[in-house]
């Protein structure tokens, strides 16, 4: 799932995980955050949606001009995508930041995965969550991303920490 975090690391800035501070939740945390986390998610998903329709009216509007020899164009049609897009970008880093202030990683903006850091047995491993999931059912290592989704279990709960008290 890490096919739009890798390609928008590029272009955003806020995606680098590496001025993330250390946090690690618990699954009660994590869930008291849900309602915050998942209205900036959304409105991060809404805003790449933009940005990538802006972006893709600039881009055919350049093939127009690149294969019929430099036409002329309506500038104030362009400008318009230019500003929609740069808006949205702007926009879309904010989203992300406020996601990543709450100790969150953004994995995925086009299904809107979030995972949230915690502690299994002292190793670091994530709690994740989906847009549109009713709450934070699974959880997966590290290297194991949304493929290896494991529910939410008693063997979890007992053995699972956060670096706060609830």
């Amino acid at each position: 799932m890490a096919r739009a975090a890798g390609r928008w690391r590029s272009r955003f800035p806020a995606f680098n995980q590496s001025s993330r501070m250390a946090r690690f939740f618990t699954l009660k945390q994590a869930e008291r955050l849900l309602p915050e986390v998942g209205s900036a998610i959304r409105d991060a998903v809404s805003l790449k949606a933009s940005y990538q329709q802006a972006e893709t009216e600039m881009r055919r509007t350049a093939e127009w001009i690149r294969l019929s020899g430099g036409a002329s164009v309506d500038r104030e049609q362009v400008q318009a995508a230019k500003n929609r897009r740069d808006a949205s970008a702007a926009e879309l880093k904010e989203a992300i930041d406020k996601i990543q202030e709450f100790g969150c990683i953004v994995k995925d903006l086009d299904i809107g995965l979030i995972d949230f850091p915690t502690l299994l047995r002292g190793e670091e491993v994530y709690l994740c969550w989906k847009l549109g999931e009713a709450g934070i059912l699974f959880w997966h290592g590290v290297e194991e991303g949304f493929a290896g989704r494991k529910k939410i279990d008693h063997d979890f709960l007992d053995n699972h920490a956060g670096d706060l008290p609830n």
